[in-house]
Formats: C-alpha cells, sequence, structure tokens
C-alpha cells in the first residue's frame, strides 16, 4: 500500500498510540488502571517509551513491522542497556487493519537489564558518504530476530513487561 510509504512517520504515530491504548486498556479491565506511561522529550538513549507498572520501570524501544516483512534483526543502541529493564518490543501489525500482533520482545525479566547487545553485529550508516563507504554506527547493534521471543496476545507481552498477572486481576 502506497499510504504505508508516503505517510510512514503517520504510522508509527499511530502504533505507538495503539499500543499504549492497548496496554491502558489491559490495565482497565484488570481493575488496577495503575500502568503510566511517559515519551522521552529527545530519542538519543535508545528507547521511545517509559512504562510502569507492577513496581517495574521499563524503558521501551518500540519497533514495527508488516506482518509479512522479511527483516532479519532490529537496530538497538547501546545506551538503552544502561536504562532500568530496558527492553525492545517489535510490533507487527496488519496493514489493512492495522491490528497489532504478534509482539517480539528482547529484554530481561521485569527488574533485569537488557541482555547483553555487545556480541551483536555493529550496524552501519544505511547511506555511503561521498566516496559510498557506509560508516559503522559503534552505538548501535542489530539484534537478530531469533534472539527476540514471541507472544501473539497483548496479555502476555504485557505480562512479560511488568510481571505475570500484573495488575492482580485476572483475564
Amino acid at each position: 500500500m502506497e499510504q504505508h510509504f508516503l505517510k510512514s512517520s503517520y504510522r508509527e504515530k499511530l502504533i505507538e498510540h495503539l499500543i499504549i491504548g492497548e496496554m491502558l486498556k489491559l490495565s482497565w479491565a484488570r481493575g488496577a488502571c495503575s500502568i503510566e506511561i511517559s515519551k522521552p522529550e529527545v530519542d538519543n538513549q535508545g528507547y521511545d517509551m517509559i512504562a510502569e507498572d507492577n513496581g517495574v520501570l521499563r524503558h521501551i524501544q518500540l519497533k514495527t513491522a508488516k506482518l509479512d516483512s522479511k527483516a532479519a534483526y532490529q537496530k538497538v543502541h547501546v545506551a538503552l542497556a544502561n536504562k532500568p529493564s530496558g527492553c525492545v518490543l517489535w510490533i507487527f501489525f496488519d496493514e489493512a487493519t492495522m491490528q497489532l500482533g504478534p509482539f517480539l520482545f528482547f529484554g530481561g525479566a521485569p527488574g533485569e537489564t537488557l541482555p547483553d547487545i555487545s556480541q551483536f553485529k555493529v550496524a552501519k550508516h544505511t547511506k555511503g558518504n561521498k566516496d559510498g563507504v557506509k560508516a559503522e554506527r559503534p552505538d548501535i547493534r542489530e539484534v537478530r530476530k531469533k534472539a527476540f521471543v514471541r507472544y501473539d496476545r497483548i496479555e502476555l507481552i504485557y505480562d512479560a513487561l511488568f510481571g505475570a498477572n500484573a495488575d492482580t486481576a485476572e483475564y
């Protein structure tokens, strides 16, 4: 769909709002209404939002891909490892309906740091310099898809982020 290419920043914001809405809705449905969401003013530390629930503070980098995407990795900033419970949430979506899921998760258990990403390949700039050389980006790593854990439902990714049955009510 041409719209996905021409309006990619719109789509990115839409998916961000959809995932926040889904987490707020789940917190509501579980009866606690306790999740808090914050956004950084500047995006230079490797995360797109901060979410807190069940006593767990998460710095979350959001990545998106269409359901039929062939992407084999995501670029992750090394600074994310310095943030409390830093993690990457790779959200797949249906390009026709914008339905979210499945979700891929790369991170530690609630309260744990991001797994070591130093062994992953150093990313390169997508565009070359005047000589066509694509310089390395020493603070960015290419985390392979196989390092992520798949969750098919929002309830499961929520539990991975904040602990099993966060908000205490059953779903």
